[in-house]
């Protein structure tokens, strides 16, 4: 399955253990859909919004155990049965329903912590579920993978500048648009713009390298599927800085060429060094 239409998701490939291939399968389809509904097609923003509040009652539905209804069986009935194997939690897949209805109001951030409270919905759940598919649950785990999540998608951001603000999305904090003497509504490509991209990759590629130890804690091809993952990330924010950092113009992408590098990079992550305990 290609997974690589919702950036936000890492992909189920063949690396993928195959009897968890069913569920990831369903979330991947039910998060494409919701978000395919808040972005896709020119229905005007209450037709969106009325449209998003009917599938998030459809997950109520299905989580209380009712069938699913019609229109989006194809879509709930997987769902509803990965949800019922694997006890999925429900406020995990409303979450990215939340965000979905972020995404039609077309909020504008003041900060860094207001748009990482749009991450912690709509990319910090799919890290969560993956892990609760695969058994890892304590707190060091989750905030790695929080840590992860939200820098796919902050690096998202910073690499479809050029494709976004077209369409009226800025996900540019207005802190960051000051300090460097920018207007989102004026945004022009220029070395203000540049510096305060550069700042932004810097912020996304911390995250990154804070949530990467998390590749050691799953195992076998999980592991290796999120090697891939850190380092495709990582290698986006490379090319970013090889264009100085112009996405305002150009959107950098992920080659072929790439491939290699990226599989040997992800063979030589390096393992995190036990804290040596002080003496009394």
């Amino acid at each position: 399955m290609s997974v690589d239409h919702y950036e936000n998701f890492p992909v189920a490939s063949w690396l993928c253990p195959p009897k968890l291939r069913p569920p990831i399968a369903a979330i991947y389809w039910f998060a494409r859909t919701g978000d395919d509904i808040a972005d896709e097609g020119d229905l005007p923003t209450e037709s969106r919004r009325a449209e998003l509040q009917a599938y998030r009652a459809e997950l109520q539905r299905v989580a209380c155990g009712e069938p699913p209804a019609t229109r989006w069986a194809h879509i709930f009935g997987p769902l509803q049965q990965a949800m019922q194997q694997h006890a999925l939690p429900h406020a995990l897949l409303d979450d990215l329903l939340a965000a979905f209805l972020c995404d039609v109001a077309n909020p504008a951030y003041a900060h860094r912590e207001a748009l990482l409270g749009y991450c912690r919905l709509s990319a910090n759940p799919v890290g969560r579920l993956l892990l609760h598919l695969h058994h890892v649950d304590d707190a060091a785990a989750l905030a790695q993978s929080d840590a992860v999540c939200s820098a796919l998608q902050l690096i998202n951001f910073w690499q479809d500048l050029s494709v976004d603000l077209p369409r009226g999305r800025c996900y540019l904090p207005a802190s960051d648009l000051a300090r460097h003497g920018l207007q989102a509504d004026r945004l022009q490509a220029g070395p203000a713009a540049q510096a305060m991209v550069c700042e932004l990759c810097d912020w996304a590629r911390a995250l990154m390298l804070q949530g990467a130890p998390l590749v050691h804690r799953l195992p076998g091809r999980a592991g290796w599927e999120l090697r891939l993952v850190v380092q495709g990330g990582l290698r986006i924010l490379e090319k970013i800085d090889a264009m100085h950092h112009q996405t305002l113009t150009q959107r950098p992408k992920l080659r072929r060429s790439d491939a290699l590098p990226l599989l040997w990079r992800a063979l030589r992550m390096p393992r995190p060094r036990p804290s040596l305990a002080l003496p009394a």
